[in-house]
């Protein structure tokens, strides 16, 4: 068997795997008739061809079996931690040594390399890892259709959506998007070893957000520019913790300053088709908005 063939057949690694990524990410790569191990925390994966294990970040006693085998995997930092390199370094580190050769990320765009968080993952891999990639995502389109999520939930319930963002513009990107970025790091014989900063088609105002939606759903959405301050007690009130409500509304403020107002190529690029529209998205997940 040569070198390429054992790869072929050796299971890619997808950690999240029921995610809004990972799903799409094992989905694409069985399309592809690469053998693929779903990641979980519980026994539920997304494709039945995919064979599932069990993972917690907490528990190292769940790495090896996850590991076994494995040359290439995607990861996504665990949930609600402040800095993921605390539990995702041990993890990193034996991966490499039972042979991992190719690691790609789910980061963030608002995480350069080095920053705080999910950054310092980012350069442990640049400087490690044999062969990498850092996908950097744009905020989700698929937040305004989350229930458990602010902008999903207030869109759903009371046709509002509360931001300190202004008139700052984000590159809303679709997670499937993002995925197929994600596979062809995964898949494709050469190892990217780059970050990928993924957007959008355009860069909209959360007041374009909402008049699309009003128009797909056919009931009025209103987007309330809220202070920092206001922002934060609103989103304390829905459960969310002060601390991350503070961090929520910090990202808020970055989008009001133009940190998010950029399109790229990169879907274009590596996937070979156009990024989804948001208006396109909207169309397709209409009903969710349409009764409160």
């Amino acid at each position: 068997m040569s070198a390429s063939q054992s790869r072929d057949a050796a299971p890619i690694l997808v950690i999240g795997a029921t995610g809004h990524t990972g799903r799409h990410v094992v989905s694409g790569l069985t399309q592809l008739g690469r053998p693929v191990r779903a990641a979980t925390r519980g026994a539920h994966v997304p494709d039945s061809t995919a064979e599932p294990v069990r993972f917690d970040w907490a528990e190292p006693s769940s790495y090896d079996a996850a590991l076994a085998g494995v040359e290439r995997m995607y990861v996504m930092a665990p949930d609600l931690v402040a800095d993921p390199l605390v539990l995702m370094q041990p993890f990193l580190e034996r991966a490499w040594e039972r042979g991992v050769r190719r690691v790609v990320l789910l980061g963030a765009s608002s995480s350069p390399e080095g920053a705080p968080g999910l950054g310092l993952v980012h350069r442990l891999l640049s400087e490690r890892s044999p062969e990498w990639a850092v996908l950097q995502p744009s905020s989700f389109m698929q937040n305004f259709v989350n229930e458990r999520h602010p902008h999903g939930a207030g869109l759903k319930n009371d046709g509002l959506l509360v931001t300190a963002t202004g008139d700052g513009r984000v590159g809303f990107v679709d997670a499937r998007d993002i995925a197929e970025v994600a596979v062809r790091a995964l898949a494709d014989e050469t190892s990217h070893n780059t970050a990928h900063l993924v957007t959008g088609p355009q860069a909209l105002r959360y007041d374009d957000i909402v008049a699309v939606i009003t128009e797909v759903a056919g009931r009025p959405m209103r987007h309330v520019k809220a202070t920092p301050k206001e922002a934060r007690r609103h989103l304390t009130t829905l459960g969310i913790p002060d601390r991350s409500a503070r961090i929520l509304v910090r990202l808020d403020e970055a989008i009001q300053q133009g940190a998010e107002n950029r399109v790229t190529d990169t879907v274009a690029r590596v996937t070979r088709h156009e990024p989804r529209t948001f208006e396109a998205f909207a169309k397709e997940h209409a009903d969710f908005w349409r009764a409160a």
